[in-house]
């Protein structure tokens, strides 16, 4: 159901944004009268999502009350699980990080304990930060394969065996927990802490495989069954020997992800087994894993190419293993995009590192909770309650 204009859940939104400061604020930019806004805002006090401080600039007269959101006893949870490592973030209301932890973790070892570790390691994360377990509001959870966005569900990951159609959210009980897959929390993790001003943006993940999350008007783009930016298997021509996991020959991830080029390097004589291995052979000067990275990097280009002149973004942000080598990836991608694409798409387009590095996808899962939780839906559905 979408609010009305004006609801409790706009008001808040405003607040959050930092269009809104005061009550008066609030009155011009919505057009309501004071004491609708005063309901309002006396509403979300109550249920201790806004407080209001005597801390105001006068202009003559008492000084304002400014608005803000009430940090104190509201917690959320972003949970980066990759196949090797789980890391977890615990933040308060405005996306400020109270405690984080890593562990190595296999994704393979199944939900439950997986997802036990994640449920222990809250609990240490709350503790260390001084905050209650019924504080804990919302959780975001990123994982490494598809997920069905509005059920939780992984589907069919082929690096998560035991995962598939397993209900991530009914393990939490009395909190929200939202799942999706790594690269879309990672692209939304990088646009709200790197940028926030960019209504376009692509982040594509390079390690073992390629994924690309997409911000589209400063939204996250999961298309109609969650899969969109699986730009992995879309098809490289003059690569048909090479097998791809999904069953068909000449995927992207089969020639220019960190996996392949690892293979490539065995076949040379070189000891690799990772997209690490090569990010190591590529630091130490190897010239085969120079020469194989750069040419990942073109294969990627052209896809990106493509992509350029379709979807038009303002920024590409490049991420996961491999990008910790950005300087000989990005070159290769670089060349091929302002190469293929259309002068007018890439008149201000700027293809960039992740600025957030390791942290984008667990940033990024964290907020996924708050802005869910923030929605004016739910803050409606919560003032109503």
């Amino acid at each position: 159901m979408t609010p009305q204009p004006g609801s409790a859940g706009d008001v808040l939104t405003l607040i959050s944004a930092g269009s809104a400061t005061t009550r008066s604020d609030l009155a011009r930019l919505t057009g309501l009268a004071r004491s609708t806004i005063s309901q309002r805002v006396d509403a979300l006090i109550e249920r201790g999502l806004v407080e209001e401080t005597e801390n105001g600039e006068s202009t003559g007269g008492r000084p304002p009350r400014q608005l803000r959101l009430h940090t104190e006893d509201h917690a959320f949870a972003g949970v980066d699980l990759g196949a090797t490592h789980c890391r977890v973030a615990l933040m308060d209301i405005s996306g400020n990080v109270l405690a984080e932890c890593e562990d190595s973790m296999l994704i393979g070892e199944g939900p439950e304990k997986v997802l036990a570790h994640v449920d222990q390691r809250l609990d240490r994360l709350l503790g260390t930060a001084g905050r209650p377990r019924s504080a804990l509001r919302a959780i975001g959870i990123g994982v490494p394969g598809p997920v069905e966005f509005a059920t939780g569900r992984p589907n069919n990951p082929p690096i998560m065996p035991g995962w598939n159609d397993y209900p991530v959210p009914d393990y939490f009980d009395g909190v929200e927990v939202l799942v999706d897959n790594d690269v879309n929390v990672m692209a939304l993790g990088e646009h709200r802490n790197s940028f926030a001003d960019a209504g376009h943006l692509l982040f594509v993940k390079v390690g073992t495989g390629i994924g690309c999350g997409i911000v589209a008007q400063g939204r996250l783009h999961r298309g109609a069954q969650g899969s969109a930016g699986d730009i992995g298997h879309i098809r490289v021509s003059g690569h048909e020997d090479a097998g791809c996991r999904c069953g068909n020959s000449a995927c992207l991830e089969a020639v220019a992800g960190g996996a392949a080029i690892a293979r490539r390097l065995t076949e040379l004589g070189l000891a690799a087994e990772t997209g690490a291995d090569v990010v190591a052979l590529v630091q130490a000067g190897n010239t085969q894993a120079l020469r194989l990275v750069r040419e990942a990097g073109r294969l990627i280009g052209e896809v990106l190419a493509s992509l350029v002149n379709f979807f038009n973004p303002e920024v590409i942000v490049i991420g996961g293993a491999l990008s910790r080598v950005h300087e000989h990836l990005l070159a290769g991608i670089r060349e091929t995009v302002y190469r293929r694409s259309l002068p007018l798409a890439t008149h201000h387009l700027s293809i960039t590192p992740s600025r957030t590095g390791i942290n984008a996808a667990v940033l990024g899962a964290g907020m996924l909770a708050i802005e869910h939780y923030l929605s004016p839906d739910n803050i409606n559905r919560i003032v109503n309650a």
